[in-house]
């Protein structure tokens, strides 16, 4: 095993599948991929390894490349692109939603197709309102589309690659905050399956289910928990779209309790997913309420102080477990 950055998981996922496909049909385009190295440095070095027919720097036109890039799926290739954040994706969100998601129905199954959308998603320090959005569940909403958050480096390398194999588009969701944070990863091959749950800490009192870097306030909840005698297990959903229903029915059947943390808003969400799921499946299991932990139901604040207010934080955890503990 080696200890890498997420964002060079990223880049080795991107690489490795570059390296295999001599056919050239892999290619990364987006803003300041190419001679910037990445607008987050998660392309270094790619230009340089495949030159720029393969790396591709685009205009500030998210519809523009977007399209282009789905097109190009309708001739053999498999592109990647690169949202400098899925906010700017707002701006190409027609070829997302009425093209890639689509064209595999209304061709018939004439066409594939192969494309992973990805970039950085939900807040990352005082971005404010029109930079720090999840758009997590807009595009599970989607049929046609697989969405994927990663949490750390091992999962994001395994999860790309597989999510550059798969030939249907997939969203691929990652976080400004989390490209530093280093993790271990295997130093030969490795696909993670797309679909599958993790159980990163096993538990009996409480099941605590979140993705992405907000799970890392769960962590921390558990950890003072324990120290209160309260085991929590939890688990981190990797993938939202499809989602692994059974992984979560299974540990609430055992634990009896939910509480699901998400860096969204709170109307309509993924949690709001789950929490149907888990009391029209398992309702019989359950010895409380769940109760689902999100954003304030406002825009992002610019302030430091009101974005600590505004995202959920581990004290919110602690107090959601001790809850549904009724304690």
């Amino acid at each position: 095993m080696k200890t890498i950055q997420f964002r060079e998981a990223v880049c080795e996922a991107m690489s490795e599948e570059m390296q295999m496909r001599r056919d050239e049909s892999i290619y990364l385009m987006g803003e300041e991929v190419a001679e910037y190295n990445g607008a987050y440095k998660a392309s270094k070095g790619m230009l340089d390894e495949f030159g720029p027919k393969r790396v591709i720097d685009t205009p500030i036109a998210e519809l523009g490349f977007a399209g282009i890039a789905v097109g190009s799926t309708m001739t053999g290739n498999r592109p990647i692109v690169e949202f400098m954040t899925f906010n700017f994706a707002l701006v190409g969100i027609d070829q997302i939603i009425n093209n890639a998601a689509k064209i595999r129905q209304m061709s018939g199954g004439q066409f594939k197709c192969p494309i992973v959308f990805r970039g950085p998603t939900a807040s990352a320090g005082q971005l404010a309102a029109t930079h720090s959005q999840a758009f997590e569940s807009w595009y599970a909403n989607t049929p046609g589309l697989k969405v994927i958050v990663p949490s750390n480096p091992y999962d994001a390398k395994g999860l790309l690659k597989a999510a550059i194999r798969d030939d249907d588009p997939v969203i691929f969701m990652e976080s400004e905050q989390m490209y530093g944070d280093k993790g271990e990863v295997p130093e030969g091959e490795y696909v993670l399956p797309i679909g599958v749950a993790d159980v990163k800490r096993e538990g009996t009192d409480v099941t605590i289910v979140s993705f992405g870097k907000i799970i890392k306030e769960a962590y921390k909840a558990a950890e003072d928990l324990e120290k209160e005698g309260i085991s929590c297990e939890i688990i981190d959903l990797r993938t939202v779209r499809p989602m692994d229903h059974d992984t979560i029915l299974n540990s609430v059947k055992k634990t009896n309790r939910l509480v699901i943390l998400e860096e969204a808003w709170p109307f309509g969400n993924v949690a709001t997913e789950i929490t149907y799921q888990v009391q029209f499946q398992a309702f019989d299991y359950l010895d409380a309420p769940i109760i689902k932990i999100n954003t304030a139901d406002t825009p992002a604040p610019y302030s430091p102080v009101l974005l600590e207010e505004w995202l959920p934080n581990s004290n919110d955890v602690v107090k959601a477990v001790k809850k549904v503990m009724y304690k």
